[in-house]
């Protein structure tokens, strides 16, 4: 499990770094300003979060059910939190209206105050 978790922290650290520099060099001709910042947004949480589970995956204290659990609610907000924001700050470029799904990126912010909570709990419960 420690390994699962720390290669998909690096994979979405390396995503959110190459997202970024599309927000920066590819975007900007394709939509304003206020959407790049949006998009900015959803990269900004989406590397915080990355890091997390880095750490996550080298935190030997936390039994791994205790990870697992933390692992599946941080990746769950990612998912739907960052992802849906850079749905949402493209959407003029789609045929599709992203807004209408715009409700997922609230469940996505729960989702990772979740992970937040169980790691917070985890480390009061399980370090000396």
């Amino acid at each position: 499990m420690n390994r699962t978790i720390f290669v998909t922290g690096c994979i979405l650290g390396a995503l959110a770094v190459a997202l970024g520099a599309f927000a920066a060099h590819g975007l900007e001709k394709l939509v304003d300003t206020a959407a790049i910042d949006t998009f900015q947004t959803g990269v900004r949480y989406q590397m915080y979060h990355a890091l997390v589970l880095l750490i996550l995956g080298k935190l030997g204290q936390l039994p791994d059910t205790r990870k697992r659990w933390i692992f599946y609610a941080l990746l769950t907000g990612i998912l739907l939190f960052s992802f849906s924001i850079y749905f949402l700050a493209t959407n003029e470029l789609t045929s599709f209206d992203f807004r209408t799904i715009g409700f997922i990126t609230p469940v996505g912010g729960v989702f990772l105050m979740v992970g937040w909570g169980l790691l917070g709990f985890g480390c009061l419960r399980y370090f000396d």
